[in-house]
């Protein structure tokens, strides 16, 4: 990755929302068709101060462009720029219109600097020590050397590091704004995790798998009394299963499917893979359980559960855990939103673009 992207993508991460530009703004890397300059008109006399201080250029006045106010705090047009470089940069393969990309990125700038302007009421400071430890961490993820180097790499770009940390300690005050505000607000019961598990269970288990074995005994004809007999055979067979006579040889003697060579073995299983009814056949059974003969339009089965995952012990553990954050996350973000319109409601907006 160059130093432009490097550069570009941990600004991206210090930023606290993002947006574009219309099509009516200079874009970064178009620049404006250039316009004769104006003679300045002489106000007082030039100190050499005056004269050594450089000129604004036409992509620095258009960068200072006030293009929204929040609360008398302006977001510029520049600050709009840098969030969609730092995206685009993200999302090389996504092709989204600038239009599109104005419009979402300045109300993520909006919603950001609502959130920095509560955390400034909330008095929520953050250390020097503090921004040092989360730039460097970053640093050490895009694979420099240090965040000196990084420093010396925004400064050959002509970007602040002063700036970049001043990003880096905004976003984390609002963070802690918003952990103080909605997350620390929200919890979760142990009778929403079961309403939710007895709910949901038959999706919960899909993912679950099951090993089973089966006969398959064919009528030899297509009657009743053909039908009665191939299911006299499957009571004999399942008897002398449940009397002890191993399975998978009564399957190799007797069986009529292709799986009659592998004891009837039908493998490991995951839920959703058979069809139903006869997914629902064997599911009912217990570890070592053989079935009743079960008619299917091919013939009578019997059928054999080796073993089948359930949701119980750590398994159930963990989906336990995975359905509380489920439920943890529909109120975060349920409860970030009332917020987000709580504070905009007394919030004094005016965009300009």
């Amino acid at each position: 990755m160059s130093r432009r992207g490097l550069a570009l993508l941990l600004l991206g991460t210090a930023l606290s929302g993002g947006c574009a530009v219309p099509k009516w703004v200079p874009w970064i890397g178009k620049k404006a068709e250039p316009e004769p300059a104006p003679r300045p008109v002489a106000t007082r006399t030039q100190t050499d101060a005056d004269r050594a201080r450089p000129t604004p250029t036409l992509d620095e006045d258009i960068a200072d462009r006030v293009i929204a106010v929040v609360n008398n705090d302006a977001i510029t047009l520049g600050e709009l720029q840098e969030s969609i470089a730092a995206w685009r940069h993200e999302n090389r393969e996504q092709r989204q219109s600038d239009e599109e990309l104005a419009t979402q990125f300045l109300n993520r700038l909006i919603d950001a600097r609502l959130q920095l302007q509560e955390a400034e009421r909330e008095k929520i400071v953050v250390e020097d020590t503090e921004v040092v430890e989360e730039l460097t961490e970053r640093v050490k993820k895009l694979g420099m050397a240090s965040l000196e180097a990084f420093e010396d790499t925004l400064k050959a770009q002509g970007m602040s590091a002063d700036m970049l940390r001043k990003r880096v300690r905004d976003g984390m005050r609002v963070q802690r704004v918003v952990r103080r505000k909605v997350a620390l607000r929200v919890s979760v019961t142990e009778p929403e995790v079961q309403k939710y598990l007895e709910a949901n269970r038959a999706k919960l288990e899909t993912g679950l798998t099951y090993h089973a074995r089966h006969i398959l005994l064919v009528p030899e004809a297509n009657t009743e009394a053909a039908w009665a007999a191939a299911r006299e055979k499957a009571d004999a067979l399942r008897a002398e299963a449940a009397s002890g006579a191993a399975f998978a040889e009564l399957a190799r003697q007797h069986s009529a499917d292709a799986s009659a060579r592998d004891g009837g073995d039908l493998g490991t299983l995951k839920r959703g893979e058979l069809a139903q009814e006869i997914e629902a056949e064997i599911l009912r059974l217990e570890g070592g359980e053989v079935s009743r003969p079960y008619r299917s339009s091919l013939g009578w089965h019997v059928f054999k559960l080796e073993a089948k995952e359930v949701l119980e012990g750590d398994g159930l553990a963990r989906v336990r855990q995975q359905i509380k954050d489920i439920l943890f996350r529909e109120k975060y973000d349920a409860r970030l939103d009332a917020w987000l319109k709580e504070i905009k409601q007394r919030a004094i907006i005016e965009v300009r673009m």
